[in-house]
């Protein structure tokens, strides 16, 4: 019986670590804002869709999305990229525009926290995400990455 307390002990301790954190996402977003004003858009944007990427971390990715609602860089769902998704509804109840939101968020205060629903990298289940937004200084755009609850 102990050993089988001790080993679930240690799966969930396991399955913890493997989740993103609220500081590692801001740091992992400034850290792409600062690539992008120091290296340019074509090789942060290149680092931020790599899949392998060093802005690819435990359960979550970087994101860039511009102020009109297109995103323009992600590692996931790359078939979304180039496409607006100002207007898109998710899967909370009510549902939230959270493209909007976040939007609001960048060009308002410039940088925040926004909650709804989304589905983990590789599930079609949503979960609830809070992401993390910072507008890059001097752009049309911001950066986010989020947790996963």
């Amino acid at each position: 019986m102990t050993l089988a307390v001790l080993l679930g002990l240690c799966l969930a301790a396991t399955a913890f670590a493997d989740k993103a954190t609220k500081d590692e996402v801001i740091a992992k977003v400034k850290e792409a804002s600062t690539m992008i004003t120091s290296e340019g858009q074509d090789a942060a944007f290149k680092e931020i869709n790599n899949k392998e990427g060093k802005f690819v971390w435990k359960d979550t990715y970087v994101f860039v999305i511009d102020l009109e609602g297109a995103v323009l860089a992600r590692a996931f769902q790359q078939g979304g990229i180039g496409k607006n998704w100002m207007n898109w509804q998710d899967k909370s109840n009510p549902p939230k525009q959270p493209v909007k939101e976040m939007v609001d968020v960048a060009k308002d205060k410039g940088e925040g926290w926004v909650e709804y629903m989304y589905p983990k990298p590789g599930e079609e289940t949503p979960s609830k995400k809070i992401s993390y937004i910072y507008r890059v200084p001097g752009q049309n755009f911001f950066v986010g990455a989020g947790i996963y609850e």
